[in-house]
């Protein structure tokens, strides 16, 4: 008798170890919402567990438990034949006699301290559900009507992009219904849309998204991390900005209202950048609860030392261990999900060098995860936004990471801060401010910062503010932090702000304050729109928005990170001033290169004093020379544009500049950041005639 090859049975009820997570099985055909059956392949990553069982409950079921009975490499797998879309499930190890979820107390986001939960979360979990106190993963369909819908892929030289809150863009927002406000519709409803494609940017980077919870010192305290870097799930979106309907439909529908918010912003024009949290999780160090990665496998899926004790990089207990492959392809795994089924046009990678540290606990530029992205056809076509710094040693990377990349430029917001504020303070107490120097590297994209690296300006993501620190009108507003409301006695939040308040620490009806903070927001914004590199707003920077001299309001879910709609005189003022400073940016650098190497800059770049001078060495090492003049060239070598900032404290009589053949005859004033604005704009001036450049501004011209 001859035996068959293989036994089609037992073949068509293997599982596999790949992929990761709750999949159909291969032997399977569909795979939409509505497959039938409910048959699914699940396969975890848990080389610390002997054995592992999945416990699950269909929709309208009850609870099972079911031994995975395969084991490759560290992966459990197995055959569930009852696992529908819509049915909640965990893991935990075969001898663990922990009770099921419906037994559990209620408790805040299901875990406080060092309390473990009955089930662990699928690490590939696509929802998560917060029921009974307990979290669970949910298993989700990935069917979603997208249409015509697709990555816009704009590129980095016409990019702005702002920076925003998915809950704190619309929670006080009088246009948007009260059930939408605070959530993924509120953000994509069209009075919030208008609001940004009025303004003039191009990219929505939200913070982040992924299902994250409280720590537990802020349960304590009756506070939540607004902020959300304290991910628990890396596939799943936040329920919690969600709608209430949403929510209670279930993780499909939370997953559906985020894919129809990401749908509208594309509908505007407006791409969608994740601000992501891969270099730690929300288990925190010894003392934080267990999820899912400390109960399925610590040692791979974390950073220890020859104790078994974390290494911590990132200030928040753990890191995650970007020496190991499966963690490297865990990330990339995420990263590729969140384009594919979600439409996400980039990442902003919080504490990026984490991401980046070898065996030896070194930043790597040619890193496995950084020549992985690189190399993927998927990955590499997105916006890479590094946060180029860890505590870690050697955490300061700032122009260090490889072309593909764009990294938040430091140097930048402390060069901008200092020569407005700082500077500013200096010489109004009597004293004298900085060179210009620095100030002039900023405005022209770091240059010297990126060459090493092998990027150009373009590389150069500029800001002033950001979710972290002051808010803009905080920076002209507070000399010090007002972080009480944090419950840590103002121990948080950075010291070092090169903030100036003006003369009257916050609030005044001072006119005379009001108008010198205008015009230092004025120079503020038109410093980062005038700049070569790809500009950064906060939200509500726009608006003059307040924080009432918090710079660490992390835990603060009110009316002090909320923006403001309101709209005071000086919102007004300065969301005009920022449209303004926009929309030339757009007409101003429409010209520029669109990725020019470093070694051309003298091509397109050209330094001049007060006098229409060249900069000699003396003038640009004098902090008494506080006013310079940059003219810039376009594609083709021809002058486009001058920029002429005066940071000294009085006005000063500038004679334009004289480039030779190539020079304009007349140069048109654009904007000048003084109050003078409305009363000098479009005035002429012959190039070598003199013009005023008025105290404490920014003067744009076009040829």
């Amino acid at each position: 008798m001859v035996m068959p090859l293989f036994d089609t049975a037992s073949t068509m009820d293997a599982s596999s170890a790949v992929p990761l997570g709750v999949s159909v099985p291969r032997a399977d055909s569909g795979g939409t919402r509505h497959h039938a059956g409910g048959r699914a392949n699940v396969a975890c990553l848990a080389p610390a567990v002997p054995s592992l069982d999945i416990a699950y409950c269909p929709p309208g079921g009850e609870w099972r438990v079911q031994t995975l009975p395969d084991i490759t490499r560290g992966v459990h797998h197995g055959i569930v034949e009852d696992l529908p879309y819509g049915s909640r499930y965990g893991f935990r190890p075969s001898s663990d006699n922990q009770p099921l979820p419906p037994a559990v107390p209620t408790g805040n986001n299901g875990v406080n301290g060092s309390a473990r939960q009955p089930l662990l979360l699928d690490p590939y979990g696509r929802g998560v559900d917060q029921r009974d106190g307990v979290l669970t993963s949910v298993r989700t369909a990935t069917d979603f009507d997208w249409g015509t819908d697709e990555l816009l892929r704009l590129p980095w030289r016409n990019t702005i992009v702002y920076e925003a809150h998915v809950r704190g863009q619309s929670m006080l927002h009088p246009d948007v219904p009260k059930e939408l406000r605070g959530t993924y519709a509120g953000l994509a409803h069209p009075a919030v849309v208008e609001h940004l494609t009025s303004l003039g940017i191009t990219s929505v980077q939200l913070l982040p998204v992924h299902f994250h919870i409280d720590e537990p010192h802020l349960q304590d305290l009756g506070l939540n991390n607004y902020w959300g870097y304290n991910t628990a799930a890396f596939f799943a979106p936040h329920p919690g900005y969600a709608t209430q309907a949403a929510q209670e439909a279930g993780a499909q529908a939370v997953q559906d209202e985020f894919k129809a918010m990401v749908k509208a912003l594309h509908a505007a024009g407006l791409e969608v950048i994740l601000d992501v949290v891969y270099n730690h999780t929300a288990e925190g160090g010894v003392e934080g609860p267990v999820l899912n990665f400390k109960g399925l496998g610590k040692d791979t899926y974390y950073r220890v030392d020859e104790h078994g004790k974390f290494v911590d990089t990132t200030g928040c207990g753990n890191a995650l261990n970007f020496a190991d492959p499966r963690v490297v392809q865990l990330v990339t795994d995420s990263l590729r999900y969140w384009v594919d089924e979600f439409h996400i046009d980039g990442f902003r990678f919080d504490l990026a060098v984490t991401l980046c540290r070898n065996a030896a606990n070194e930043f790597d530029p040619k890193h496995p995860f950084l020549t992985g992205v690189a190399a993927d056809p998927v990955l590499s076509e997105v916006k890479l936004i590094a946060e180029p710094w860890d505590i870690g040693y050697g955490g300061w990377q700032t122009g260090q990471f490889p072309p593909g990349w764009v990294d938040w430029n430091d140097h930048f917001r402390d060069s901008v801060r200092t020569f407005w504020l700082a500077d500013r303070a200096a010489i109004d107490a009597g004293g004298h401010g900085g060179t210009m120097a620095k100030l002039a590297d900023a405005l022209s994209g770091s240059a010297g910062l990126f060459q090493a690296s092998g990027r150009s300006r373009l590389a150069s993501v500029n800001f002033v503010t950001a979710h972290d620190g002051f808010t803009m009108n905080d920076l002209v507003s507070y000399d010090r932090k007002h972080n009480e409301d944090n419950g840590e006695e103002n121990r948080d939040g950075h010291g070092d702000n090169r903030s100036y308040n003006h003369g009257v620490e916050g609030p005044t009806e001072n006119g005379a304050i009001l108008a010198k903070r205008a015009q230092s927001r004025r120079n503020l914004m038109a410093s980062l729109m005038v700049s070569l590199g790809v500009p950064m707003i906060a939200a509500g920077d726009e608006l003059a928005r307040t924080q009432q001299g918090n710079n660490n309001a992390y835990c603060q879910d009110n009316h002090i990170t909320w923006l403001d709609w309101t709209l005071s005189p000086e919102a007004h003022e300065m969301l005009r001033s920022t449209k303004r400073y926009i929309r030339l940016r757009k007409e101003f650098l429409a010209a520029q290169p669109h990725d020019f190497p470093v070694r051309d800059e003298q091509s397109y770049l050209y330094w001049f004093d007060h006098d229409g001078q060249p900069m000699s060495a003396d003038r640009w090492n004098d902090p008494h020379c506080r006013v310079m003049q940059l003219l810039l060239g376009d594609d083709n070598g021809e002058l486009a544009g001058l920029v002429v900032v005066n940071g000294s404290a009085s006005d000063v009589e500038v004679t334009l500049p004289d480039a030779g053949r190539r020079s304009p005859s007349l140069f048109e004033l654009r904007l000048t950041t003084s109050p003078r604005h409305k009363e000098r704009q479009g005035i002429q001036v012959p190039s070598g005639e003199t013009d005023l450049a008025e105290a404490n501004s920014i003067s744009i011209y076009r040829t």
